[in-house]
């Protein structure tokens, strides 16, 4: 059979598990995951080698990983839903995920109305379903296909695992025939600093209260990779100094705790011994600054 590839975006609400869907798809964490929303900030791409056999076409698939949807109410905010946005231009295929825990909302609807804008087939994957009964899942599938037409109705665990095999044949059967986009042994656009700052932030988003997630950025200032050890500086951006009180903790305990949680990530992902500085930073209102923001995102750092 001939090689397929193509480019698929995986879209939906908040906390909904896309990117624990995408880690699951790839095999390896290249998209931090917390339980709070907006953890994602920028698309991220992972890669898929599909293996040929038993009427499954060999090929390629690109998942692109997406901030949740959601109502911008700060221009970093409005930057996520441009990736959103942006995601769904052009691709051959979309994945709505959907929250199977969840009961439907405006936030659901607001989801189903942007997807009103591409134009290409939508699968629709109901995650989640081991923590529901099949009665409900059922109710959950004849709603949604009265709202809209899709593709393909999936329902799946990216947890568990359960259901992706299936997904992969759907997905990679609709792909038009196309060359290898990426080399075999890489399996994300991401620069190892760029993993790195994401997996010091997951530890922020995981160590910290409610207030301060949200309001932070880690930025790489160091990254030398030496025989023995790499060596690290990293810089946490807030926006008050109250929120830098609370980062840094008691005798700097918060700081330490957040760093060695994240050295122990770092040195998983790299294969290497690693020393890791961290500094918290003010930067008033950063995410209302388009400076800012420009300044904090690392395709300004490689030019794209």
């Amino acid at each position: 059979m001939s090689f397929r590839s193509g480019f698929v975006s995986i879209v939906g609400r908040p906390n909904a598990g896309k990117s624990t869907l995408l880690n699951a798809l790839v095999g390896e964490k290249v998209a931090i995951v917390t339980h709070k929303p907006q953890t994602t900030r920028h698309r991220i791409q992972g890669f898929v080698n599909v293996k040929g056999g038993k009427g499954r076409p060999p090929g390629q698939i690109v998942f692109i990983d997406t901030p949740g949807i959601h109502k911008p109410d700060s221009p970093l905010g409005s930057r996520m839903m441009r990736e959103v946005n942006s995601a769904l231009e052009d691709r051959d295929l979309v994945l709505l995920i959907v929250d199977c825990t969840q009961a439907f909302g405006k936030g659901d609807q607001f989801a189903l109305d942007l997807l009103k804008n591409t134009s290409s087939p939508v699968i629709l994957l109901l995650n989640k379903i081991d923590a529901i009964e099949k009665p409900k899942l059922l109710e959950i599938i004849d709603r949604y296909s009265r709202l809209r037409s899709f593709a393909e109705i999936i329902p799946i665990s990216a947890t568990k695992r359960q259901g992706l095999d299936a997904l992969v044949d759907n997905v990679i059967k609709r792909l038009p025939e196309g060359p290898r986009y990426f080399e075999k042994d890489q399996i994300t656009d991401q620069p190892e600093r760029v993993l790195v700052a994401e997996l010091i932030r997951e530890r922020v988003l995981i160590e910290t209260g409610q207030e301060v997630p949200y309001a932070t950025a880690v930025k790489i200032e160091r990254f030398e990779e030496g025989p023995r050890i790499t060596h690290i500086s990293a810089a946490i951006y807030c926006e008050r100094e109250g929120q830098k009180a609370i980062l840094i903790g008691k005798r700097g305990a918060m700081l330490k705790q957040i760093g060695t949680s994240a050295r122990k990530h770092i040195e998983k992902l790299l294969g290497a011994k690693v020393f890791l500085e961290l500094f918290v930073k003010v930067r008033d209102n950063w995410r209302s600054s388009e400076v800012a923001l420009d300044e904090l995102d690392w395709r300004t750092e490689v030019g794209e």
